[in-house]
């Protein structure tokens, strides 16, 4: 791609996500969306692949029909109670309709099927742009009018998705697939939390994408795709490897890594609201997601490079990737847990 077209693409990627954080305007919320969403349809077509397109194709219909929604829901509060801010959102079947759209924007169960199918049509850069920065701008209007949703339905939804995150990526052998279910279970893990404390739900968002990113960079630097793929990287790279399997299990929820943080002091705070079946519930999910982390740890640690691979044996050539935002992310997604007690000293303010 042209690099000037891509500038402005990306430069509209971004207008788009700030227009809705800055926005307590329904219209000019929906505006930055759809901005966002048509800044990265060219970016996802770009391959110019039947299954790129098919993937280009299936987020469209999806995202437009959710922006549907949230223009026929403000539209409704406006109609009945008069009120086009964000916060004012009063009317229960506008509150429940936007909630749905949202819910659907980000791929929460049960509106999750589009994400590991579009996932799998895209390159991994691609990829990381859609589960990192396209979960911003809706995450910003749930949390604006996630005090007037049913608790009930959030906690339902966020219980639904960790479930389906877990279990739906246990079968899988491609890796954009797997990642798209690990992104559902941990949405799922904020979306839990969001009516009883906002603050963690920005902290596991940030954390999400950080060791997410870290995942898809160290996927394009072994350029990896599927499992048996992934048995090639400690030939490769075993230093590389390595840091790959403790970023896996880091987004796994293992202590002592950065991952268990968000999970810890989520279930605390559960416990606290009085949900300790919702917290148990929520941690049992929780170790179907480990195992297909730890799956992929054994592929890439634990199998020796098998001879009947189909995938290109990799050349020993030099080295030309930019290595330094990998390491940066890995070393965050790794040692962010000693931090703790600063987080919660700052949650608590």
């Amino acid at each position: 791609m042209n690099p000037y077209v891509l500038t402005i693409l990306l430069s509209s990627l971004g207008l788009g996500t700030v227009l809705t954080f800055a926005s307590s305007h329904w219209l000019l919320a929906w505006m930055g969306l759809e901005i966002n969403t048509l800044a990265i349809i060219p970016i996802m077509a770009q391959q110019h692949h039947p299954r790129a397109i098919e993937a280009t194709t299936k987020y469209f219909l999806t995202q437009a029909t959710a922006a549907a929604m949230i223009l026929f829901a403000s539209t409704t509060n406006a109609w009945l109670m008069g009120e086009w801010e964000i916060h004012q959102l009063s009317h229960p079947l506008a509150t429940t309709t936007v909630m749905l759209a949202l819910t659907l924007k980000l791929g929460l169960a049960p509106v999750h099927f589009w994400l590991p199918e579009v996932l799998q049509g895209l390159e991994l850069t691609t990829g990381l742009i859609l589960s990192t920065w396209q979960k911003l701008a809706p995450f910003a209007l749930m949390i604006q009018t996630a005090p007037t949703i049913n608790s009930s339905l959030l906690v339902a939804i966020g219980l639904l998705s960790t479930l389906v995150g877990g279990w739906g990526g246990l079968n899988q052998t491609q890796l954009r697939k797997i990642l798209a279910y690990s992104s559902i279970a941990h949405l799922g893990w904020m979306v839990l939390i969001l009516q009883f404390a906002p603050s963690l739900t920005l902290l596991s968002l940030s954390l999400y994408i950080i060791m997410t990113s870290s995942a898809f960079l160290t996927l394009k630097t072994n350029n990896a795709l599927t499992i048996n793929t992934l048995a090639t990287s400690w030939t490769k790279s075993p230093t590389l490897a390595a840091l790959a399997a403790l970023v896996l299990l880091s987004l796994g929820g293992l202590p002592p890594l950065s991952g268990f943080m968000p999970k810890w002091l989520i279930l605390q705070e559960l416990t606290k609201q009085g949900l300790p079946l919702s917290a148990t519930l929520a941690a049992m999910t929780a170790l179907l997601s480990l195992y297909f982390y730890l799956r992929l740890c054994y592929a890439l640690t634990l199998t020796i490079y098998p001879n009947t691979l189909t995938a290109t044996a990799p050349w020993r050539l030099n080295f030309t990737m930019i290595t330094l935002p990998l390491s940066i992310i890995t070393i965050l997604a790794l040692g962010l847990l000693p931090l703790t007690p600063a987080v919660t000293a700052m949650l608590d303010c």
